[in-house]
């Protein structure tokens, strides 16, 4: 596999490149989790992989959603009830 090659799979552009700012390092260096590692993944995309950033940024929700219904809801629910 030649560098080229290697660049593109390690460091895509649409994710930032090799950069101080590159998706998988600010996710990593953050320590989020799966949901929380995608919203910022499709928002830091958004627009760099397709010309419309629309679908990155729906994906990008979908994410932020999911996380709030597994961490968030059962919690609100519980908090409601023992009220």
């Amino acid at each position: 596999m030649n560098k080229n090659t290697k660049q593109k799979i390690a460091h895509p552009i649409h994710y930032g490149g090799d950069t101080t700012y590159e998706a998988i390092k600010v996710i990593e260096a953050w320590e989020l989790d799966f949901h929380l590692g995608n919203v910022v993944k499709y928002i830091s995309r958004a627009g760099k992989k397709q010309i419309c950033p629309i679908e990155d940024l729906k994906k990008a929700r979908w994410y932020l959603d999911r996380h709030i219904e597994k961490h968030y809801l059962d919690r609100i629910k519980v908090a409601a009830e023992g009220i």
